[in-house]
């Protein structure tokens, strides 16, 4: 086993070497992702016979879960795009709530309807109505979809049911949904103290690249504009706002209401198995975007050869996203495989630090080497699971613990995350500015929530 110090060398090295080569070299980030990887997992402990079999996990692993997701969330997103339903349900919204309030709606409703979906299939989902919203109100969509993803991150990493959260809590002996109740109200707490931190960031220096969100909004003959209070028609033949109100909310219906089905069913019965199959994300998403061919086909008139053209152009348009999606894997897994985060939590571990911001530091830390927030939360919570049971908590503070080591997986996302190559590529971002605007929004929600928590945890502790 290599010492710890040489294993962090390695690991600090290859992010180098990485954004050396996508930032200044401009080698696509695929093939560098890939590139990186394989040196990677050549001069650490890996086995050389287990090189490539590692790199194929990694691949495997990261598609298997992000493929099936990120192509029919494309599908149902292009079937709203070019039906405009997007727009018109912006229109109605905008019409109600006013210009001034669009971005600050949809973060709500992220934050809402975040609650029962995964992180990258919310994000998949609220895509189109971002662009949507960008076009009508003339924003930016940058200024919508980056408070959208942060507040959906929060979310998945701090709330039951997602599987980090409860897991978590299951490790550590907090009920899951005593952990909802508390974590709830400082989520929310978070994601309005977060939006108001980044909501003045400047973003209008920087330039989209070819993506989803730029094609939306170059294909309806506008550039993205900050301050405009303008407010563009809609088609007549678009779908009405609750017609696209169903067609987003199905997926999340159904994965809301498998979960409790899971829940409350008992667990040997065919029905929790039915509920679990049609509850899952990949299900949910399928139905969806068959009832979206089915009712946006006959409501627009589209013929055999157009819905075809339609639903199978939406994925040569996010093909990118899954390769680079897969080749984030790649990198994540090596870096996993390799010992690299084990041995930068135990290094941690022996710092002696209060449990509370060793639970969050560790997080974090798994979080920047190795990507995965999940990983990172279930692999905290089995390193503090003795610490945390010899602190003598009572069930209050072990559950403000857990959240608060949550709270460490929900920033830092950089270019070993998945997530991140979904969120930066939809919006067109580079590797650069992805790490100066989602990196850091992503960041800061995770510090607020922590700093949240730590002191809930402080005044809950002072009043035993």
């Amino acid at each position: 086993m290599m010492p710890v110090e040489v294993l962090l060398g390695i690991a600090i090295g290859a992010v180098a070497l990485l954004l050396l080569l996508v930032i200044k070299l401009k080698v696509p980030a695929y093939l560098a992702l890939l590139i990186v990887a394989l040196g990677t997992a050549l001069v650490t402990p890996i086995p050389l016979a287990e090189t490539v079999p590692t790199l194929i996990e990694g691949m495997g692993k990261t598609l298997g879960s992000v493929m099936i997701i990120v192509g029919l969330g494309a599908m149902l997103g292009r079937a709203i795009e070019v039906a405009r339903g997007a727009e018109s349900l912006a229109t109605f919204f905008t019409g109600k709530f006013g210009v001034k309030r669009v971005v600050s709606a949809v973060t709500v409703a992220a934050f809402v309807l975040g609650i029962p979906v995964f992180f990258d299939v919310g994000f998949l989902i609220f895509a189109p109505i971002i662009f949507g919203f960008a076009l009508v109100a003339k924003i930016n969509p940058l200024k919508i979809g980056l408070p959208v993803a942060s507040v959906l991150i929060i979310v998945h990493v701090a709330l039951p049911p997602h599987p980090g959260p409860v897991a978590a809590a299951e490790i550590l002996g907090v009920d899951s949904g005593f952990m909802l109740i508390v974590a709830l109200p400082l989520c929310a707490v978070t994601c309005v103290l977060g939006y108001l931190a980044v909501r003045k960031f400047k973003l209008e220096g920087i330039e989209m690249l070819d993506s989803p969100a730029a094609r939306a909004v170059k294909a309806n003959g506008a550039q993205p504009k900050i301050g405009s209070g303008a407010v563009v028609g809609v088609d007549p033949k678009a779908p009405s706002a609750g017609l696209v109100s169903v067609l987003i909310l199905l997926p999340i219906a159904l994965i809301m209401a498998g979960t409790v089905g899971t829940m409350l069913i008992a667990k040997e019965s065919i029905a929790n198995t039915v509920s679990g199959i049609i509850g899952s994300s990949s299900v949910a998403l399928l139905i969806a975007v068959i009832f979206a061919y089915i009712v946006l086909s006959r409501q627009q008139g589209w013929n055999a050869q157009k819905r075809s053209e339609i639903f199978e152009g939406a994925l040569p348009l996010v093909a990118i996203i899954v390769f680079v999606t897969g080749a984030g894997g790649v990198f994540a897994n090596v870096l996993v495989k390799s010992g690299i985060g084990s041995a930068l939590s135990n290094a941690l571990i022996a710092s002696n630090m209060p449990v509370i911001l060793a639970a969050f530091v560790i997080a974090a830390a798994l979080r920047i080497s190795q990507g995965s927030a999940t990983v990172a939360i279930l692999t905290t919570a089995g390193l503090i699971t003795a610490p945390v049971a010899a602190a003598g908590y009572t069930p209050l503070q072990a559950c403000l613990v857990t959240i608060a080591m949550c709270f460490g997986a929900a920033g830092f996302s950089h270019v070993n995350d998945s997530g991140y190559w979904i969120v930066t590529r939809y919006l067109g971002l580079s590797v650069k500015d992805g790490l100066r605007t989602w990196t850091l929004y992503s960041t800061i929600f995770g510090v607020i929530g922590f700093l949240l928590t730590w002191a809930t945890f402080g005044i809950v502790t002072a009043t035993m």
